[in-house]
C-alpha cells in the first residue's frame, strides 16, 4: 500500500469515528426521551470524563504493548459499542453508565493517539499541514453528526438510530485502522528512540518544562470556551428559539472552510500571536452571543466567529506543541497535550 492511499485511508478512518464526539450534543435530547433531564446528562458525563482522562494518560502503556494503530482500533470498537448502548438504553442505569465509560475510554484513545500516528508519518516541516488535515476530518465527523440525527428525526426516526448509525460507522473506523497497521510502520519516518509512548511523573515534568507548555495551557483554555458554548448548545437554542443544528452546521462548514484555505500557513511570524488573535476572536464571539435571541442571522454570525476563533486556531497549537517538544519526548507531549484539552472539556 504506497503513501497517498495510507494517509487516504487514515483520515477516512478519523472522520467516521469523530462522529461519535458530535453526537454527546444530542445526549441531553436522548435522555429527555428515557424520561430524564440535563442533570443526569452531566452526571453521566462526569464518569466519561474520568475515564477518559484515565485512558489519554495510560494509552501511552498500552499502545507500547499492543501497537499505536490496533490501539485506535480498540478504541473505535469502544465507542461503537458506547453508541449503541445509548441508543438501547431505555432508562438511566447500567447501560448508561458501561457506555459512558467507554465513551470516555475510545475518546482517550484515539484523540491522543491520532496526532502521535501522524507525526510517524509526516516531517516535522509539514507537521502543521498534516495536523490541519486532521483536525479537518475531525471536525467535519463532529459537526455533521448533529445535522445527520437532524436529517433522520425529519424522516420519521427517532434520535436513536443516529446513535446505531454512527455505531456502525465507527466499527469500519476500527477496521480501516487495523488495515493500515502495517503500513504506517512501512512509512514511519522516525527512529526508535521515538516509538515509546508511555507517561511518567518524569517525563510530565519535562514536558512542562518545555516551550510545549504553552499550547498545553492554551488548548485547555479554549476547550473551556468550546465546552461552555457547545455542550449544551440543543439547551440553548431551545430556550432562544433558535434551530440547533443551523449553529453545528454553519460552525462545521466555516471551520473546514478555513482550515483548508490555510491548510498551508504555519502562523506567521509569530505562531503565538496568531494564536492570541483567534482566541481574542473566540472570546468577543462568546459575549456576542449572550446577547442573541431569536434572531437566526445573529446566530448563524455567531457560529461563524466562533468557528474562526477557535477552529482555526487549534491546529496551529497541536503543530506548536510538537514543534516545541522535546524531540525524544513528542508523543508524551501530544498526549499530554489532549490530557489538557479532555480536563478543559470536562472542566
Amino acid at each position: 500500500m504506497n503513501k497517498n492511499i495510507t494517509f487516504a485511508i487514515f483520515f477516512c478512518a478519523v472522520f467516521m469515528q469523530a462522529g461519535a464526539y458530535g453526537l454527546t450534543f444530542m445526549l441531553p435530547r436522548l435522555f429527555e426521551g428515557i424520561g430524564s433531564n440535563e442533570k443526569a446528562v452531566g452526571t453521566m458525563l462526569m464518569f466519561t470524563a474520568l475515564a477518559t482522562l484515565v485512558s489519554v494518560y495510560y494509552v501511552g502503556h498500552l499502545s507500547d504493548v499492543v501497537g499505536r494503530v490496533k490501539m485506535l482500533a480498540l478504541g473505535c470498537i469502544a465507542i461503537a459499542v458506547a453508541l449503541a448502548l445509548y441508543a438501547a438504553a431505555e432508562s438511566v442505569g447500567g447501560l448508561i453508565f458501561t457506555a459512558s465509560v467507554l465513551l470516555g475510554f475510545g475518546w482517550g484513545i484515539t484523540y491522543a493517539l491520532c496526532p502521535v500516528v501522524l507525526t510517524k508519518l509526516v516531517p516535522n516541516e509539514f507537521r502543521v499541514r498534516f495536523f490541519t488535515l486532521l483536525s479537518i476530518a475531525v471536525m467535519a465527523g463532529f459537526g455533521l453528526s448533529p445535522v445527520l440525527a437532524a436529517v433522520l428525526q425529519s424522516f420519521g426516526l427517532n434520535l436513536n438510530t443516529a446513535f446505531y448509525v454512527t455505531s456502525v460507522f465507527c466499527v469500519i473506523s476500527a477496521a480501516m485502522f487495523w488495515l493500515i497497521d502495517q503500513p504506517i510502520e512501512n512509512h514511519s519516518t522516525i527512529d526508535n528512540i521515538s516509538r515509546k509512548s508511555k507517561i511518567t511523573l518524569n517525563t510530565v515534568k519535562a514536558v512542562f518544562k518545555s516551550p510545549a507548555w504553552r499550547p498545553l495551557t492554551m488548548v485547555l483554555l479554549g476547550a473551556s470556551v468550546f465546552a461552555g458554548v457547545t455542550n449544551f448548545q440543543t439547551v440553548y437554542a431551545d430556550e432562544r428559539d433558535l434551530t440547533y443544528s443551523d449553529y453545528f452546521l454553519i460552525y462545521t462548514i466555516t471551520v473546514v472552510i478555513f482550515r483548508f484555505v490555510l491548510a498551508r500557513f504555519s502562523g506567521g511570524k509569530n505562531p503565538y500571536r496568531t494564536i492570541a488573535l483567534l482566541q481574542y476572536l473566540m472570546g468577543g464571539s462568546v459575549i456576542f452571543f449572550c446577547f442573541i435571541s431569536g434572531n437566526d442571522y445573529h446566530y448563524w454570525l455567531f457560529a461563524v466567529l466562533f468557528g474562526v476563533g477557535y477552529g482555526v486556531s487549534y491546529p496551529i497549537l497541536v503543530a506548536m506543541a510538537a514543534k516545541d517538544a522535546n524531540k525524544d519526548l513528542v508523543a508524551q507531549t501530544l498526549q499530554l497535550f489532549a490530557f489538557s484539552y479532555f480536563v478543559g472539556i470536562f472542566g
